[in-house]
């Protein structure tokens, strides 16, 4: 098969589209003839590590994956050759306490496809069966692939851990990433008034036609200032953090009294969260009970997939080189 594959860190040309082995069904596995991945984070920042580290080759990235059945393992019953479906990102070992309460999320073992696992930026990849999930026959392959990783982790991040309530006003920063328009149509479907914030205005254009109602260039604005303004002085409610910097601190001082911040980064608040009786919350990922629930609203045409363009698989240099210039609103995918 095809596929692109790092055998070497440093940089975007270490991303090399070459012949590698076939991947076969283990005894509970199935092999997915891929039809569309999408790109995250992980691919940029594999890019940037530097030249000369330390790294497990060969690796094939791609956690966001929708294909087709090609073959299944002896074990898998109730799937069947030809089946369209998409892929939950996460592997957990389905033992342990957090998985057997439904946190499968947080199993000690727990890693993605395309991290330590060969994932789909390829013809084929092999997965457990039991991450299959249909793909709702209203979506393409590509819109399909843009859905798990970041929708996924924007509800969990919302809905599970900050406890999103009607009503509420919601800062999404970084309106422009996978999570970011996640978090906004999340908050919109939730019925929260949502200011978004990104770095450029066609951006802002984009997520007001998503939904958000009131915009902020945290570039060119004071984001603290911006948003205290269009709340009366009041702030936020709830804040969707994945920048960190300068944006994390303005958007802790743009939370409301009792107010909540929840980040995906690696970040840590000031002294303010506690003066204002505030709540800092981390999250990871998400369930495959979430996902579930996620794609549920997505074929009922409540939640909407955001390409921003799609490569083909050969052009993954290229692809990963517009993430980190910035230029994407939505999803970035590929296909073979």
């Amino acid at each position: 098969m095809k596929a692109v594959r790092m055998h070497e860190s440093g940089g975007v040309d270490k991303f090399v589209y070459e012949e590698a082995p076939d991947p076969q069904p283990s005894h509970n596995d199935v092999v997915v003839r891929v039809r569309a991945c999408a790109l995250n984070h992980l691919e940029a920042w594999a890019a940037k590590v530097p030249a000369g580290r330390e790294f497990p080759s060969p690796r094939i990235f791609g956690s966001d994956v929708a294909g087709v059945v090609e073959a299944l393992g002896e074990a898998v019953a109730g799937w069947d050759a030809g089946a369209a479906v998409m892929l939950h990102p996460g592997l957990s070992c389905h033992g342990c306490a957090a998985c057997l309460s439904g946190r499968d999320n947080l199993c000690p073992s727990y890693r993605l496809i395309g991290q330590g696992f060969d994932g789909g930026l390829a013809e084929l990849v092999a997965v457990p069966a039991v991450n299959l999930i249909p793909k709702p026959e209203n979506l393409s392959f590509e819109e399909a692939a843009s859905i798990p990783l970041t929708f996924v982790t924007a509800w969990h991040m919302m809905v599970t851990r900050a406890g999103l309530r009607l009503g509420e006003t919601v800062l999404v920063n970084a309106a422009g990433s996978g999570v970011g328009v996640a978090a906004i149509q999340v908050a919109k479907l939730h019925g929260a008034r949502v200011i978004a914030s990104a770095g450029s205005q066609p951006k802002l254009d984009k997520a007001r036609e998503l939904g958000a109602d009131d915009v902020v260039n945290y570039e060119t604005q004071d984001l603290t200032e911006e948003v205290l303004g269009v709340t009366a002085g009041r702030g936020v409610d709830l804040v969707v953090e994945n920048v960190g910097g300068a944006v994390f601190e303005a958007s802790v001082n743009a939370l409301a009294r009792d107010g909540r911040l929840v980040t995906c980064g690696a970040t840590a608040g000031p002294t303010r969260l506690f003066l204002q009786h505030q709540t800092l919350l981390g999250s990871f990922m998400g369930t495959k009970a979430e996902l579930l629930t996620v794609v549920s609203h997505f074929a009922s045409g409540e939640l909407k997939p955001v390409v921003d363009r799609v490569y083909p698989l050969s052009q993954t240099r290229e692809a990963v080189q517009q993430m980190l210039n910035r230029e994407q609103f939505g999803k970035i995918v590929l296909v073979p």
